[in-house]
């Protein structure tokens, strides 16, 4: 299998995780900061944006949310490879360590610039320690899967 379609599928598999433990830890959030989460509200503002009507409705949002939420933990799963090939840290180590960049890239980057949500920065706590374990539980998950589809192409034999 080819290096970055493993990091693709990997990255996809790590989002059901990382979806886990959002689902797990929003509930728990106060009142005050049990909002949608964020990866609803980035779909339904950027719906709204392109003037997707249906994408805004409850049945297209959920399955709007899921797409793009799976399509952007593949997308950063192909980013993963080139590192993992490199590094010399245990699969689950490294990948908690490129989720936690994923999560400070995305909600201290790209998606402040688009101005989808406020930077982390002026996010509650309780929100950003629920998105940061949600983002290493994903890079876990995502060093572990991308580590066993590389270990399935080179057979018995281990990574040098």
């Amino acid at each position: 299998m080819n290096k970055y379609l493993a990091g693709a599928a990997a990255g996809a598999v790590a989002t059901i995780f990382h979806t886990a433990v959002m689902w797990a830890l929003h509930p728990r959030l106060s009142r005050a900061r049990q909002r949608p989460l964020p990866p609803v509200e980035i779909t339904s503002k950027t719906a709204r944006r392109a003037h997707l009507q249906g994408a805004q409705a409850r049945p297209g949002l959920v399955a709007a949310t899921s797409v793009a939420h799976v399509g952007f933990g593949a997308l950063a799963g192909t980013l993963y490879p080139p590192l993992a090939d490199r590094a010399r840290f245990p699969p689950a180590a490294l990948g908690v360590v490129f989720g936690v960049g994923v999560w400070a890239a995305s909600y201290l980057g790209w998606i402040p610039a688009l101005r989808l949500l406020p930077p982390a920065t002026r996010q509650p706590a309780q929100r950003n320690i629920m998105m940061i374990l949600a983002h290493v539980a994903w890079g876990a998950a995502l060093g572990l899967s991308y580590d066993a589809l590389g270990k399935q192409n080179r057979g018995p034999a281990k990574r040098a």
